[in-house]
């Protein structure tokens, strides 16, 4: 009897493990085509073309098609930030998935880590009040 509860307490130690690392590649191949589409907007910018009439090649899965380089830019952008999206309910999720991890092998509860960075507001409002 206590065998299979320990043994049950480990595979679920296990499950959340691996989910905690899934979340992770996830989170490390999703910035890895965010990067790819910051290369791609940054070649758009600075490449051969000159009007919005100019097309460019898009590779889709494994076809190329021809696109206006406006077109392209604002698909980009729109892939861009559906990536932002994800990539920040990823890391909100995980920091549960962790939390729950830690409970489960017995650690205490990560300090600090439930943190979030200042908003736009937060920042000129703590400005305005050194410059007084």
């Amino acid at each position: 009897m206590e065998c299979q509860r320990a043994l049950e307490h480990l595979s679920e130690v296990e499950a959340a493990a691996e989910d905690v690392l899934a979340d992770k590649q996830q989170i490390v191949d999703l910035d890895a085509r965010r990067n790819r589409n910051r290369e791609a907007l940054s070649a758009l910018r600075t490449g051969d073309v000159t009007s919005h009439t100019d097309k460019v090649k898009v590779c889709f899965g494994n076809m190329f098609i021809k696109f206006s380089s406006e077109r392209t830019k604002v698909m980009i952008q729109k892939d861009q930030e559906q990536l932002d999206r994800e990539i920040n309910d990823l890391r909100k999720r995980l920091k549960a998935k962790v939390n729950r991890l830690n409970d489960l092998q017995g650690k205490p509860e990560l300090q600090g880590y439930n943190l979030s960075p200042l908003s736009n507001e937060e920042l000129n409002a703590i400005h305005s009040i050194l410059k007084r």
